[in-house]
């Protein structure tokens, strides 16, 4: 079955969502930006976001894990950002979005790799810096904005996911997903 996109800033809380989403028994596709960064930074490489492929590296992990999560058939799977968070990105940092980037984004809704309906999950009023965030609330907040305009433009609906307890989202997720499946 075609998943769910979690999106939003950086310290939104995406990641507490699809935790206690798969607790809860469901598939789940993990953010790649950050895993590559990630590994590119244990390598000696301080901010793999400002090289050349960046995106490219970004894109090549988030459709290996989309295919891997396509095993799961039938069941709602929930993905941790898309490529259209890639975008978003890339629009953030000023790059050029690579064509490859661009393809798969004008093809995911054609092939119904995702829901046409996305999770919004809105900042929390503040962020927590880590190795790959780096960034100030009041930036994520441009990058928030971004990525809203980035997925409306792609032609995804949104649905609003308020600031609040991790138990309360997540309770609006799935009611969301119950009345969007039925």
């Amino acid at each position: 079955m075609p998943g769910y996109i979690l999106t939003g800033a950086p310290s939104s809380g995406k990641t507490a969502i699809l935790r206690h989403l798969e607790i809860d028994g469901h598939p789940v596709v993990e953010e790649a930006a950050t895993d590559v960064i990630a590994l590119h930074q244990a390598l000696g490489r301080p901010e793999p976001w400002r090289e050349p492929g960046f995106a490219d590296r970004v894109l090549d992990l988030q459709r290996e894990r989309r295919r891997r999560a396509g095993t799961s058939a039938g069941e709602v799977v929930f993905h941790d950002r898309s490529p259209v968070c890639t975008l978003a990105l890339c629009r953030y940092l000023g790059l050029a979005a690579p064509s490859a980037l661009l393809d798969e984004i004008k093809g995911m809704t054609a092939n119904r790799h995702y829901e046409r309906t996305a999770f919004f999950v809105r900042h929390q009023g503040f962020v927590e810096a880590t190795a790959a965030r780096r960034i100030t609330f009041e930036e994520s907040l441009v990058f928030e904005r971004i990525h809203e305009l980035t997925y409306r433009e792609a032609g995804f609906d949104l649905v609003d996911v308020p600031a609040g307890p991790l138990v309360s989202r997540v309770a609006a997720i799935k009611e969301a997903v119950e009345r969007l499946r039925r």
